[in-house]
């Protein structure tokens, strides 16, 4: 029997977060294809959603795939140790109904080697076929940006590796369907290279982090000095801030996990997971500065957070720091703690430790604006005045509001 053209290939999307949703919105376009989740309730809310497109919980329907992609988050443990818990169930089920002849993608963040060492060994397992005769593999990292309109799956480059030519012709001609794609000579490199795009900006981050620590202690206005610095052509535009999410701080654990096997300690990497990891109890230790200057009693305070999601304009709060803004606050023995979102129920903000605030509820002695959501970008500074007892202390973590004009109505203000 002849051979499929790529126009006839059935794909398989395992996962379907906000990645393996946006793969199969792109790849329905083109060929028919599945989308396999665990959680029923998702799978029901996708359903019909493309033309082309089905979704299910059962397993055997991955038997139908000519190309399987596996979109599954990758954790850490509280120890921050890689959680291979996700690759490893979606290896067991792909592995069951793995028909011969398929290929298996991999796009979860890992440290160089997994795929090899961990993927293939559990697909063969289970599924009792030899990879490289009887099934194939391929890894194409993913780098879908929630909430970054500008940077979205058909304008963004695709690293495509794979174990043998053959599966990786074949893999560079299905995703150019759906976006511009880049040849990498290995999976392990192609691994590697996904780890280091987040491990970068990390500590990237981790030094501006630390610029404005020190600034703060030298009483130079951080935000200032990095604007007369951003005059020079090649000085990269980072911000300090708080760093969450479910790569920027857990990504750099992959490959820290993988070299220390081989006896290599990397200190940059952990020096700069270290400062960022601080930002959270840096940003509490602001507020307490801000009421005692204030006059405020601390264990009187009301303190409001505005934005807790882990970054602007995105309903996620995996990894968001702000439950680390809490816990500080708490130990200090403020009062109450209230949280402000505008993408996230009352019942979501009940689980980050803290009280939703509603217009009603009671003023507030300081206010953090720790995730500047765009509808936050549209408050007036009287509206802020608004929701604080006079006089009231405002920690604007991300710098977005001039600090004169809250001094100029006497209102004690620091930015990060």
């Amino acid at each position: 029997m002849a051979s499929k053209s790529v126009k006839e290939k059935v794909v398989c999307i395992v996962g379907l977060g906000y990645v393996g949703q946006s793969l199969a919105k792109a790849f329905s376009r083109h060929l028919s294809t599945i989308g396999f989740d665990i959680d029923e309730s998702k799978v029901i809310s996708l359903n019909n959603f493309q033309k082309k497109f089905q979704s299910t919980t059962d397993e055997k329907e991955i038997f139908k795939a000519d190309i399987v992609i596996i979109c599954v988050p990758t954790p850490i443990t509280s120890t921050n140790q890689p959680d291979l818990e996700p690759i490893e169930k979606a290896a067991i089920s792909i592995g069951r109904n793995l028909k011969t002849g398929a290929i298996v993608v991999l796009e979860s963040t890992v440290y160089p080697g997994l795929t090899e060492e961990v993927l293939i060994p559990l697909l063969e397992q289970n599924s009792n076929l030899i990879c490289g005769k009887d099934f194939f593999v391929g890894y194409s990292p993913e780098r879908i940006n929630p909430g970054d309109d500008e940077h979205s799956l058909d304008t963004i480059t695709k690293v495509i590796a794979a174990n043998e030519n053959n599966t990786l012709e074949t893999l560079m001609e299905i995703y150019s369907l759906i976006t511009t794609v880049y040849r990498a000579p290995s999976i392990k490199v192609a691994e590697a290279a996904k780890v280091i795009e987040n491990i970068q900006r990390d500590l990237n981050i981790a030094l501006v982090n630390e610029f404005a620590i020190i600034f703060h202690k030298l009483g130079i206005d951080t935000k200032e000095v990095l604007e007369a610095a951003q005059t020079k052509w090649n000085f990269l535009p980072f911000v300090p801030g708080l760093v969450g999410g479910h790569c920027i701080p857990v990504d750099p654990y992959y490959l820290v996990e993988r070299v220390q096997r081989i006896g290599y300690h990397p200190q940059v990497i952990l020096a700069g997971r270290a400062i960022n990891d601080s930002m959270p109890a840096y940003v509490a230790d602001m507020v307490l500065k801000g009421l005692i200057e204030s006059g405020k009693v601390v264990k009187e305070a009301k303190v409001l957070i505005m934005g807790l999601t882990y970054k602007e304009n995105v309903t996620d709060i995996r990894e968001s720091p702000v439950p680390y803004i809490v816990k500080t606050l708490k130990e200090y023995s403020i009062a109450k703690v209230y949280g402000l979102d505008p993408y996230l129920n009352s019942d979501i903000i009940m689980k980050m430790d803290v009280i939703p605030y509603f217009a009603e509820s009671e003023k507030v002695d300081a206010v953090i604006l720790a995730v500047p959501h765009k509808q936050f970008k549209n408050l007036k500074i009287s509206d802020f005045i608004n929701m604080m007892n006079d006089p009231g202390a405002f920690v604007d973590v991300k710098g977005i509001y001039n600090s004169s004009d809250f001094k100029a109505r006497g209102i004690w203000y620091d930015r990060v």
